[in-house]
């Protein structure tokens, strides 16, 4: 392992059976205690002064670490703000028989400068050593930005949801309740609990909510759960010693194989507990998927709210769900690993075919999850969050029926898979099918509908179904602008088919070498299939699979601070509707 950075603080720990769950892993409690410990140092170490903790998010659990391995916990500050400081976290395990290491976590935390009495203090700035430390530097403002805006943005997801009646949609059969998941506990806090400030170790109160949590997370599932991630642990306000602290886990809702519990907690003087008064100190969303003995992933039943708050913690877990999506490109920086091909004209027809196989099969994949749609009654638009309605019910490629295309003009699916997270936008069109492939099938009008598009010009004109563009995107997050140099496959229907396919993905052309003005980026697969309803009206469905260098293009959206995808998608169907017949043909 490398030597230390100057401003990183190191924690190393041998697992012993005291720290395991009874499957023989690390458990999740005692390593959020060593974070919080190893996080707090590398803020004193910054500040001079006592720190405290006011917020840890974004908690992505990787890998298990089991008895016998060592852990390492490296912290430090990557940015302060005037009395605060953002804090990554980055763990190791290393298996001292082979000596492989791997990543278990990466985490975010923000601690706040204690001076002593009325002093008044203002952190100096970081000293920025790597070109990894500028990054982490620039990014830490737009994940500073996401914190203080979760609020007023999740408020106003919940608001846009509750406009409309029950979300449930169809009642599925082994719906469950939540009510036997709800755990209560309560802990005495002693000096051991206590941390360097007298106050109560923040650790400790987060091990204290995951193990009630995981207690949640069992009961519903009756398999292992085991902690994927930590939406916020956000702390409220301080508990000392001899202070009660009450704790209470319910299931809020689940998603296929993953369950949200949430937590609070409140704390009690010897006052406030005879009084029944409690301070509200502390909240967490965790997220868990769950194993059987046979080590299978577990798909948790669906939920079936029942009461006025049931409905809330639902809500509140979708809206909380698609904010993740957003912030999950903002938290982490992540290099790209090119995967796009090699252009080569003597294996054009595979090259193709596979950029339209691809296309299909990301479609017909199931698990896609509704994360928002738009409605139009009356010429009046408005945006509300849906229940997660799996690929079973709406097929990618079918794009719903006739009626319901035309009531819910676009929606947005996402799916995610380990580390790859796609978009499927679907918009219903009142124009004819072969009309809206002409127009979509041609990028150089990309720029008329799309701001995200900049210029697309054609640099090959492989054959009448294969065209490669050159295409440049603007600037976003102050960076340099993107380009990209992509494949564009087009296939009409087959005799007996009505489904018209543009796929698209990056392609390696020596002509054109990446340019010192453009961060070159990638497609891994994207496109859009259009499917005819009847003889003027038509179904568009774009798909995406995400890469990191496109990400901040989709960011935004997912995460509910921005509506750029509904705004394209509604700029392309008018683009479309407003299209001339004699247009196209002298275009065609």
């Amino acid at each position: 392992m490398e030597r230390p950075e100057p401003a990183e603080v190191r924690m190393s720990q041998a697992i012993q059976p005291a720290h395991a769950n009874p499957r023989g892993e690390l458990s999740a409690g005692q390593l959020l205690k060593w974070i919080d410990a190893t996080a707090c140092l590398a803020a004193e170490k910054h500040a001079g002064i006592s720190c405290v903790t006011a917020s840890v998010d974004d908690i992505q659990f990787e890998e298990t670490a089991r008895v016998g391995q060592v852990i390492t916990i490296k912290a430090k500050v990557t940015r302060a703000f005037s009395t605060s400081m953002e804090i990554s976290i980055k763990v190791i395990v290393q298996d001292m028989l082979t000596g492989i290491e791997k990543l278990v976590s990466v985490a975010f935390s923000t601690f706040v400068a204690k001076p002593v009495g009325k002093e008044k203090i203002h952190l100096k700035p970081v000293t920025l050593l790597t070109e990894q430390d500028h990054v982490e530097h620039n990014l830490a403002s737009e994940r500073r930005k996401v914190r203080l805006h979760h609020e007023d943005t999740f408020k106003s997801l919940m608001k846009e949801n509750s406009e409309f009646d029950d979300p449930i949609c169809d009642e599925e059969e082994g719906m469950v309740s939540t009510r036997g998941t709800a755990v209560q506990s309560i802990e005495l806090v002693l000096p051991p609990h206590a941390n360097h400030h007298g106050n109560t170790f923040g650790g400790q109160i987060m091990a204290w909510m995951e193990s009630l949590a995981t207690i949640s997370a069992s009961r519903l599932c009756r398999a292992h759960p085991l902690l994927k991630s930590v939406d916020m642990f956000k702390f409220r306000g301080p508990s000392a010693v001899g202070d009660r602290l009450v704790f209470n886990a319910i299931v809020n809702n689940t998603f296929q194989t993953c369950v949200e519990v949430g937590v609070r907690v409140e704390a009690f003087d010897c006052q406030e507990w005879s009084k029944g008064q409690g301070r509200h100190i502390n909240s967490a969303f965790l997220i868990y998927n769950a194993v059987n003995d046979k080590e299978e992933m577990v798909t948790f039943p669906r939920i079936k709210p029942i009461s006025k708050d049931d409905f809330r913690r639902y809500r509140g877990a979708i809206a909380r769900k698609r904010i993740r999506l957003g912030r999950k490109y903002v938290t982490s920086h992540k290099e790209e690993v090119p995967v796009c091909v090699q252009w080569d004209i003597s294996n054009q027809v595979s090259l193709s075919n596979a950029n339209v196989e691809a296309l299909k099969n990301l479609a017909a994949k199931s698990g896609w999850e509704v994360t928002s749609a738009v409605e139009k009654v009356g010429g009046i638009q408005s945006m509300y969050n849906l229940l997660s309605i799996t690929n079973e019910s709406c097929h990618a490629a079918g794009g719903g029926s006739a009626s319901t295309a035309a009531f819910k003009k676009i929606k947005i699916y996402t799916l995610e898979e380990h580390d790859l997270l796609s978009v499927w936008v679907e918009k219903h069109v009142e124009r004819p099918a072969h009309l809206t492939y002409h127009l979509l099938s041609d990028f150089t009008k990309r720029p008329l509908w799309d701001p995200h598009f900049v210029s697309c010009e054609v640099i090959n004109w492989v054959s009448e179904g294969d065209q490669i563009y050159y295409i440049t995107c603007p600037i976003v997050n102050g960076d340099k602008p993107k380009d990209l140099v992509v494949l564009v496959s087009r296939r009409r229907p087959l005799k007996d088919g009505s489904t018209y396919t543009v796929a698209v993905k990056s392609v390696l052309l020596p002509s054109v070498p990446p340019c010192p003005h453009y961060i070159r980026s990638e497609i891994i697969c994207a496109g859009f299939l259009i499917r005819a309803i009847d003889s003027s009206s038509c179904t568009v469905s774009y798909f995406n699979q995400i890469s990191a260098s496109i990400s901040p293009y989709f960011a935004g959206n997912l995460g509910g601070w921005s509506k750029s995808i509904e705004e394209t998608a509604a700029s392309c169907i008018k683009f479309i509707e407003n299209a001339t017949d004699g247009g196209l043909i002298n275009t065609f």
